[in-house]
């Protein structure tokens, strides 16, 4: 069974975005004096919700300045990368940019802040998706689960400031490695 878009399941609600099949998850925390416990992936709630869950493999970058963009990135067929994204030090801001033609939303980005306070998590789809983020102070850490194995022979990507897009990140300063600063533009 699959549950409606917006739904609240003990331990996670799962809020879609703009762009269908992106969901902002926030984790129901269990406080006592010792703290909190919470739910951060369970795969039978990401089943019921339609969504991927087999885990292939799980991910950390650590971004030593502020203003490190990473991405935007995706993975063609069939080899797509489906992904949860959590920041488990400092805040990003996420971005997942719709690259599949015919959606309603095609060459449209959603963006969410996710940080070590909120503990907010991103899911994107595999197909037709491409991600970046921005880290928004020093000695980021990000966390990602991915459900496919990366897979170089399938990578693509757009540079951040792809004119296609129009993503408005946070802070103008930005760092970006030399292999995210030589993609290509956006052709349809």
């Amino acid at each position: 069974m699959v549950l409606p878009r917006d739904s609240v399941l003990i331990g996670m609600k799962f809020i879609e975005t703009a762009i269908a099949g992106v969901y902002r998850i926030e984790l129901e925390r269990f406080h006592d004096e010792r703290g909190f416990f919470a739910e951060a992936f369970q795969i039978e709630k990401f089943r019921s919700m339609g969504l991927e869950a087999e885990v292939a493999q799980t991910n950390v970058s650590f971004n030593i300045k502020k203003g490190v963009i990473r991405g935007l990135h995706f993975q063609r067929l069939p080899k797509a990368q489906a992904k949860l994204i959590r920041c488990t030090r400092g805040s990003i801001f996420d971005v997942a940019v719709d690259l599949r033609k015919g959606s309603p939303t095609y060459k449209s980005w959603v963006g969410e802040t996710l940080s070590e306070e909120n503990r907010t998590m991103l899911f994107i789809p595999a197909e037709g998706m491409a991600h970046g983020y921005q880290a928004l102070g020093d000695q980021t850490e990000v966390e990602y689960i991915a459900f496919e194995l990366w897979a170089p022979e399938t990578e693509g990507g757009y540079r951040y400031d792809d004119p296609a897009f129009g993503i408005e990140w946070p802070l103008n300063d930005a760092i970006v490695s030399e292999k995210d600063g030589a993609w290509a533009p956006f052709k349809e």
